[in-house]
């Protein structure tokens, strides 16, 4: 397992790891132009470009201000120092994807700096430094196309690029942490919950099939206890959590083991082969002064006024970890539902929504519901929550029903599926089914007293001392009654009789 690897690794060296996330920052145009964001796995190539986006000479960027807001909505969240006035840089490097040949970025006086995020891990809660938080466009996209040999067999040709311009201009928000990160599931866990936080400000969907977060790993080892830092690598373009976690174990492993061998690590730039599982060294790393960084002559500084600012703090909405405090103080929950109820903004409004429209159930009993039975159904269909065909008001009506006493627990499951399939209330569904629980004492009695007459043997064991024979007795006259007896009164009438 992982953690056992890293565990091992611990005992002679110690990793350092810093991570840069790259968010796409949800609005509907672009960072410099009025270019829509187009999704990129549907959208027809170079369908959203304009002079600007495409880099044509003499065209003039216009800052999206909506895009400065959500920048400064994260950097509030993250607790950083906003910068009253910073100012976006040309970042200079040559890449097919990169019209302009530069970048239009932020480096040393960007948005924010000097944040923290706060982490949960098996060892209890870490904060993470955040160095900064600054504003960015994105590249274009290249799709590398492989040509067959002229011949049609043997080796194949040279091969082709085709570059699509859709995301070229896209606002990004790069987040940058300090190397504060010792273990390739820190490193995961940071990434989780820095998604998490995006998602609760609305600011990016999270939906990594579709690429909108993109994470970079600077990595370096030393030997344990040592404080000083070592030539490091960065993994470039990390586009899942699992991705993170093991392209960072490989790397850990692949400097540890040149540690051990007296070799030196080399400072370069290194991309994750997720086929073989390994990283591959693409480029030496650049330094800042291979960027040629200089202030974008054709923007003003980015001024940011107090009034903005506090507007911008008032409409936060309740973060995270805010959230997760009041669930347990509020709701009396454990510290690992609120953990899994929270986790999700879209399953932590479905929980109360569904607690709203209850009558007598217990935010206990809705999160065991959630997380046990209806994720289980969800993972089993591979949807989401808003898919999954149970509104909250309708799990909330199941679990009335459960708790009147009018469905069983084993019946409220089954029910429950049903709503999952057909979207229907859980009433409409024990009605036209009749499965309404039968509480009524004499048709119990009756069952029980059939049952011990056709299998007095093993009735007779259960007197002379094989006392777990009861529960196969409990199971058969739920059987016979298909499952709509009340468990209580049947157990209750099974001993009766059984002890009588």
């Amino acid at each position: 397992m992982i953690e056992d690897r890293e565990r091992e690794l611990g005992m002679m060296y110690e990793p350092v790891i810093g991570l840069e996330i790259h968010a796409e920052i949800d609005t509907q145009s672009k960072m410099f132009c009025s270019c829509p964001v187009v999704d990129n796995t549907t959208a027809e190539a170079n369908s959203a470009v304009c002079p600007v986006c495409a880099g044509m000479p003499g065209m003039l960027p216009v800052v999206n201000q909506r895009a400065v807001e959500y920048g400064l909505r994260v950097a509030l969240a993250l607790g950083c120092e906003i910068a009253p006035v910073s100012i976006f840089a040309r970042k200079n490097y040559f890449y097919p994807d990169l019209p302009k040949g530069y970048q239009i970025s932020q480096y040393k006086e960007p948005l924010a700096e000097n944040g923290i995020l706060r982490i949960r891990t098996a060892e209890g809660v870490r904060e993470v430094r955040v160095r900064r938080v600054h504003l960015e466009e994105d590249t274009g996209k290249l799709t590398h196309v492989e040509s067959p040999s002229p011949s049609g067999r043997g080796a194949r040709g040279e091969g082709y690029s085709l570059i699509d311009l859709n995301r070229a201009g896209v606002p990004l928000l790069e987040i940058v942490s300090e190397p504060d990160l010792r273990s390739a599931e820190e490193a995961r866990i940071y990434g989780e919950t820095l998604r998490n936080l995006l998602r609760y400000l609305a600011v990016n969907s999270g939906d990594m099939q579709k690429g909108v977060l993109r994470f970079e790993a600077n990595i370096s080892v030393r030997k344990a206890g040592s404080t000083e830092f070592n030539t490091r690598t960065e993994i470039k373009n990390l586009n899942s959590f699992r991705a993170l976690e093991r392209a960072t174990l490989y790397e850990i492993e692949r400097q540890s083991e040149l540690h051990r061998k007296g070799e030196r690590v080399i400072q370069q730039t290194m991309g994750w082969d997720e086929a073989r599982q390994i990283t591959v060294s693409q480029r030496s790393k650049e330094e800042e002064d291979d960027y040629r960084y200089f202030p974008e002559p054709d923007l003003p500084p980015l001024t940011v006024s107090g009034e903005w600012l506090a507007q911008i703090r008032a409409d936060l909405p309740e973060l995270p970890e805010a959230k997760r405090t009041r669930f347990i103080a509020q709701y009396q929950l454990s510290e690992y539902d609120a953990d899994v109820l929270v986790a999700e903004l879209e399953v932590a409004d479905y929980f109360e929504a569904a607690l709203a429209a209850g009558i007598r159930i217990t935010p206990k009993l809705a999160a065991n519901w959630i997380i046990g039975e209806l994720f289980g159904l969800q993972n089993r269909a591979g949807v989401g929550l808003s898919s999954a065909g149970v509104s909250p008001q309708n799990l909330s009506g199941l679990l009335n029903l459960l708790e009147a006493g009018t469905i069983n627990s084993s019946t409220a499951k089954t029910v429950l599926a049903d709503m999952f399939a057909s979207g229907k209330s859980a009433e409409s569904i024990v009605e036209a089914r009749g499965l309404r629980q039968i509480s009524d004492y004499e048709p119990i009695r009756v069952a029980v007293a059939q049952l011990l007459a056709d299998n007095s043997a093993e009735a007779q064991q259960y007197r002379d001392g094989k006392e777990n024979l009861v529960n196969w007795f409990f199971g058969q006259v739920m059987r016979s009654m298909k499952g709509k007896a009340n468990p209580q009164v049947v157990r209750e009438e099974l001993l009766r009789q059984l002890n009588g």
